[in-house]
């Protein structure tokens, strides 16, 4: 007898459509989300392009690994963000000391539509500017993205912008390394044929009226301040300016700011795929960044008075596993994760007096008080209240009608090989 003979909803994600994202269990649909998001949306399809997706259809974005698109894609659901540089594609209204050249290779969607700029000789800045009528707050935390490739000439891409101050990021796109950050933190992301997309993520420290931004050219010591020779350069693609912790999907613009909606999706399952006394919550997820705000994914009955649930707490990396049954907590487990935004197989098992939460192929927490409760009827990605709290991408989902023993869990939660284990945490096997 298999340990899934007793899954009550099984989601891998692969089928689709307007508002519905189907899962493998059960048979009949019961068990099939409800999606919505009232805006367009980007995502990576499975040859590694950028593409749009309609109005409430869910995204399967397949993740890139070294520049390499991977075979299985990961439900993505994402919150609001707005990106407030008016012309992604054509970004710059001003060239200082550069030299650009527009369309001239294929950009990270695929189409001609990626620009170059070069330095001329002059001892200075290399940079591109656009200014942004938008206001920046002071203490709130923007991310500034693009995609960088390198023209084969060694010059550096620079991400740059005013927040009360100057401050800057450096990225080396022939290594794939960050080079230098003055303040806040930047990542490096590998994409196809040799683009990266690069951000810069740095709270504001002033109000301003408008947010300067800038983009260019660094030399082999990082510095774009420089003695030029018209012969450094970089192509460029998709800017991206938004409120957040963290870059999220590239949201086109066009002649002005452009905002994605919400992804929302709830309401699988029917009483028939739950036992209220015991089983298990099981997911293979990854969390998108920190923003300070509690992530959940819940199975719960109507009344919202008896909940499972998984959450990435606002700490950094904290996992919580919680079975709430009104007015109490009747367990709470917890694990600090070695890094969350990396796909971790986490499974809470929940029965009277036996409650425990395993990640990875280990049991990291358990409680042995507590009851269950009646009428869990709902799988949803949300606190079990109705409302959508959380972000991340998934690769499965399931939950189970009996309470598996630890043998089960270890192997449910455990990875196929060393292999599947590297590739999901994206490490580089040499």
């Amino acid at each position: 007898m298999s340990i899934y003979d007793n899954a009550g909803v099984a989601l891998i994600p692969s089928g689709t459509k307007a508002s519905k994202l189907y899962s493998v269990l059960p048979a009949n649909g019961d068990g099939d989300f409800t999606h919505s998001r009232g805006s367009t949306a980007t995502r990576v399809n499975k040859d590694g392009l950028i593409e749009s997706v309609a109005t409430n259809v869910p995204r399967l974005d397949y993740p890139l690994i070294d520049g390499v698109v991977q075979d299985c894609p990961a439900l993505l659901l994402e919150p609001s963000r707005t990106n407030i540089i008016p012309n992604s594609q054509e970004y710059g209204t001003t060239n200082i000391n550069t030299i650009r050249t527009r369309d001239v290779i294929n950009a990270p969607d695929g189409t001609q539509t990626a620009d170059r700029t070069v330095d001329n000789s002059v001892t200075g800045e290399h940079l591109l500017v656009h200014n942004i009528s938008s206001s920046i707050v002071n203490g709130t935390t923007y991310s500034f993205s693009v995609f960088f490739k390198s023209d084969g000439s060694g010059g550096r891409g620079v991400i740059r912008w005013y927040r009360g101050s100057w401050d800057y990021a450096v990225f080396n796109l022939e290594l794939g390394a960050v080079s230098y950050v003055s303040s806040g933190t930047a990542t490096i992301e590998n994409y196809d044929n040799g683009w990266y997309r690069c951000s810069y993520t740095v709270a504001a420290v002033a109000d301003n009226v408008s947010t300067f931004t800038q983009i260019g050219i660094a030399n082999s010591s990082n510095n774009f301040y420089y003695t030029g020779a018209s012969s450094l350069g970089v192509y460029f693609w998709g800017a991206q300016f938004e409120t957040g912790s963290y870059p999220t999907s590239y949201i086109p613009t066009s002649g002005g700011q452009a905002t994605r909606s919400v992804d929302a999706c709830n309401g699988s399952g029917t009483s028939a795929e739950f036992n209220d006394s015991e089983g298990v919550l099981f997911t293979e997820m990854a969390a998108l960044g920190t923003d300070g705000i509690t992530k959940r994914l819940a199975i719960s009955n109507s009344s919202n008075t008896y909940i499972v649930r998984l959450e990435f707490r606002p700490t950094v990396n904290q996992i919580y596993g919680v079975v709430f049954l009104s007015p109490d907590n009747m367990a709470v487990l917890t694990h600090t994760a070695s890094d969350w935004t990396q796909f971790n197989k986490v499974a809470v098992k929940y029965k009277q007096n036996d409650f425990a939460m395993w990640i990875n192929g280990v049991e990291v927490s358990t409680d042995p008080l507590g009851s269950t409760g009646t009428g869990l009827d709902d799988f949803s990605f949300d606190a079990g209240n109705g409302g959508n709290d959380w972000y991340g991408k998934s690769k499965q989902l399931m939950t189970f009608k009996t309470a598996l023993n630890d043998s089960e869990l270890e192997t449910l939660t455990s990875w196929d090989s060393f292999n599947a284990m590297a590739t999901s945490q994206f490490y580089t096997i040499e």
